[in-house]
């Protein structure tokens, strides 16, 4: 008998499509409620960054709109980058933050419990560019390097001030909108939570941290969505051979 993982998105969106498939599906679609392409998320470009946010540019009801982000958690491994670091696609001053050297030998435990930060200090070109530091294309090119680099790393950011919506903002395609902030595609969301979900939820079991689907899931509803647990089922039923 096949099983659905359902895919349970958080946000006020249309019921999802009944399964007629008989192969393993997962409800990766976001039919959203009304024709609009786009997904908001709280987010915080630095650490007094604020926005606010409601799904859709024509909801003025302040009550629906989303806290902004908290400030920097106290003690975090703060990483500082600069206009040099990310011409040059140089990881060093994040591995001289956290001691990440090799990310192989990274261990999650300290990190989960100071958690990551960004301070990006850009120069830009052109003082009068209105655009944010996530639609800067020599910015968003060092933060997929060091996603490459570091894949689980989502999970270790200073979720509470943000930082885990900015570092999504630097991978996943988004508008910017005067009252909402940044505006993510829902489809390119939906796709990156889920490759995290996997990544961290192996990396985390790989290492022993209880419970690893519990901070998978946490990590998915920082931005949006809610997990099923048959999801990790199957990846237990189911797991690759080493």
């Amino acid at each position: 008998m096949a099983t659905t993982i359902r895919f349970k998105p958080l946000l006020p969106l249309s019921p999802l499509p009944k399964q007629t498939n008989s192969s393993l599906t997962s409800c990766l679609s976001l039919p959203i409620s009304r024709p609009r392409r786009y997904v908001a998320v709280s987010v915080a470009f630095n650490p007094q960054g604020n926005f606010d946010v409601s799904l859709f540019d024509d909801d003025d009801d302040d009550e629906s709109k989303v806290s902004p982000p908290l400030p920097p958690t106290k003690g975090r491994f703060d990483v500082v980058i600069d206009n040099d670091t990310i011409s040059r696609l140089d990881l060093s001053p994040f591995q001289a933050a956290t001691g990440m050297k090799n990310p192989l030998s990274v261990k999650p435990h300290e990190f989960l419990e100071r958690s990551i930060g960004f301070t990006i200090n850009y120069t830009r070109p052109d003082p009068r560019d209105p655009r944010e530091l996530s639609e800067y294309p020599d910015i968003r090119l060092w933060f997929v390097r060091l996603d490459a680099t570091y894949p689980w790393l989502p999970v270790l950011l200073d979720w509470k001030a943000g930082e885990l919506a900015r570092y999504a903002a630097m991978l996943v395609p988004h508008q910017m909108n005067m009252k909402m902030g940044v505006v993510f595609n829902p489809e390119a969301l939906e796709l990156f939570v889920m490759n995290k979900v996997f990544i961290v939820y192996s990396w985390l079991k790989h290492h022993n941290i209880p419970k690893p689907e519990l901070k998978a899931n946490n990590m998915a509803r920082m931005l949006g969505f809610g997990i099923g647990g048959e999801l990790y089922d199957l990846v237990e039923n189911y797991p690759l051979e080493e």
